[in-house]
C-alpha cells in the first residue's frame, strides 16, 4: 500500500481530484472533516480546546460552538494555535486509519489537506501531490461553490500556505486552469500511475 497527500490552496480542485481517486477505488480521508469529527469525539482534544478557547468551545449538548471557535481563531489572529491542537489528534487518527487500510488490503490510501506541508513534507506519506490554479479562478470557484463575497475568500486565502513556494516538496502537480473534464482526465491518467507504483 502506498500513501499519498494530496494539497493545494482553496479552490484548487484538491477535493475533485480526490473524488475521482475514490471513484477508482482509492480510500480517501479528508482532514477537514476528520478534524471535525475528532474535534467533538475526541475527549482529549475537546479538553484541549475548551482550556484555549473557553467553555463556550462547545454547546450544552457537547456539539462544536464553530462561531465562536472560528472568531477566535480567525479575528484573534489564533488560528496557529488551533492548528497545533488539532493537527496532532488529526495524524493520530490517521496513521490508525492507514494500519487498518494495510489490513484491509488497499492499495492507495490518501490524505487530503491543505495544510499539509506546513511543517515541511510529513514522513508518514510516500508521495506528495499538488494541485494548482491561479488565484483568479481559484477565488472564482469558491465564490460560485460557497455562495460568499472574493473578500471572505481572499480572507481565507490568507491563511494558507503560499504553494509557489512548496513545490520542491512535492512529486507530481496537477495544473487545474482549465475544465472540469480536463481535471478529470488528469487525476485518471496520474492514478493510473500511482496504481503502478502500488503494485511494485
Amino acid at each position: 500500500m502506498i500513501t499519498v497527500g494530496v494539497t493545494g490552496g482553496i479552490g484548487s480542485g484538491k477535493t475533485t481530484v480526490c473524488k475521482e481517486w475514490e471513484k477508482l477505488g482509492a480510500k480517501v480521508v479528508y482532514a477537514d472533516d476528520l478534524a471535525k469529527n475528532l474535534m467533538t469525539s475526541d475527549s482529549d482534544l475537546k479538553q484541549k480546546l475548551v482550556k484555549a478557547f473557553g467553555r463556550e468551545t462547545y454547546h450544552e449538548d457537547g456539539s462544536l460552538n464553530r462561531p465562536h471557535l472560528i472568531r477566535h481563531a480567525f479575528e484573534e489572529d489564533r488560528v496557529e494555535e488551533l492548528n497545533k491542537l488539532v493537527h496532532p489528534a488529526v495524524a493520530k487518527k490517521f496513521k490508525e486509519i492507514s494500519e487498518q487500510a494495510k489490513q484491509n488490503g488497499e492499495k492507495i490510501l490518501v490524505e487530503e489537506a491543505a495544510l499539509l506541508l506546513n511543517n515541511g513534507r510529513p514522513s508518514f506519506l510516500d508521495i506528495i501531490v499538488l494541485v494548482k490554479s491561479n488565484r483568479e479562478k481559484r477565488i472564482e470557484r469558491v465564490v460560485e461553490r460557497d455562495g460568499v463575497s472574493s473578500e471572505k475568500v481572499l480572507d481565507r486565502d490568507k491563511n494558507q500556505p503560499d504553494f509557489n513556494n512548496l513545490s520542491h516538496l512535492v512529486d507530481y502537480t496537477i495544473e487545474n486552469n482549465g475544465t472540469l473534464n480536463e481535471l478529470k482526465e488528469k487525476s485518471g491518467k496520474l492514478f493510473d500511475l500511482l496504481m503502478e507504483i502500488a503494485r511494485k
